[in-house]
């Protein structure tokens, strides 16, 4: 192994199991790490939903005060002796003031739920564990989707840089590959030590797509790269990982019949690329 180290598991055929007995144990295990990732991100999508909706209270209070000001200048219509007591209300509720703010409340409000709404999206669509499925999908959508699921796992590690190709839709599970871009993204935030950058990468390589996942952490060396796809094993402290994820990741991987595989040098970091056919076998290329 040199020093700019390579792994990839995809060579190594796993022994022979009952009909039926792997396919079972896999989907468990999905279920299973989905769960905990889930529960693993909860806190954060509980932060990313919770920062939208208290602005939107807030702005509710303001609006609260700036209606009752306005009901105060409506109601006056009724009721004043002159247009200069109806002036005076108005220069007494700031109306010019008033009116840009509510304009500027309304704006940042929409925008607020608009961002709930995206993030319960992306949660119903990567919680998608019955869909067993092959269909085809856009695999840049569930690159987003997982990307606002997981943002409060990155946007304290690192800048985030997307590079995507021309990528036709390809057929797979998508709720399984957005476990595997989920597995990648967390796991590159966590090797960087304080902030760096995580680039994801797209292209085409005639019947298949690439995905590369790159950070820019210490990289991994030699003896620990052989050991990353193996199921339990992991270099996160008690209680933060499973050693699933990247395990779980190949075999989802393999059962799309594509490859991921990881390249690393130490002191600059890690690169994780899986390669997809766009068609299953047996799919005629109609594209």
């Amino acid at each position: 192994m040199t020093e700019n180290s390579e792994y990839s598991p995809n060579t190594n055929q796993p022994a022979e199991n009952p009909p039926g007995h792997r396919e079972h144990i896999d989907r468990q295990l999905l279920h299973s790490e989905k769960m905990a990732a889930i529960g693993q991100l909860a806190a954060g999508v509980a932060h990313e939903i919770n920062n939208p909706v208290g602005y939107v209270y807030s702005n509710l209070q303001s609006l609260g005060e700036y209606l009752s000001d306005l009901f105060r200048l409506t109601d006056a219509v009724e009721s004043a002796a002159s247009i200069e007591d109806l002036h005076q209300i108005r220069k007494s509720i700031d109306y010019d003031f008033l009116r840009g703010d509510l304009e500027d409340l309304l704006a940042e409000s929409k925008e607020g739920i608009e961002r709930v709404k995206t993030i319960i999206a992306a949660m119903k669509d990567f919680s998608h564990t019955e869909e067993e499925e092959f269909r085809y999908a856009d695999l840049h959508a569930g690159i987003d989707t997982t990307l606002n699921l997981v943002n409060n796992e990155l946007k304290y590690k690192a800048n985030i840089v997307k590079a995507f190709g021309e990528l036709p839709k390809i057929k797979c599970i998508i709720s399984q590959l957005n476990q595997v871009t989920m597995n990648l993204l967390v796991n590159a935030a966590q090797a960087i030590e304080d902030f760096g950058t995580i680039t994801i990468s797209t292209w085409r390589d005639g019947d298949f797509v690439i995905l590369e996942v790159e950070d820019t952490g210490p990289g991994i060396d030699a003896t620990t790269l052989n050991r990353i796809f193996e199921p339990f094993f992991t270099t996160k402290p008690v209680g933060k990982g499973t050693g699933l994820g990247l395990s779980l990741s190949f075999n989802i991987i393999e059962k799309h019949r594509g490859e991921i595989s990881a390249t690393s040098t130490p002191g600059q970091g890690t690169t994780f690329r899986v390669r997809l056919p766009v068609h299953q076998p047996q799919e005629p290329a109609d594209d």
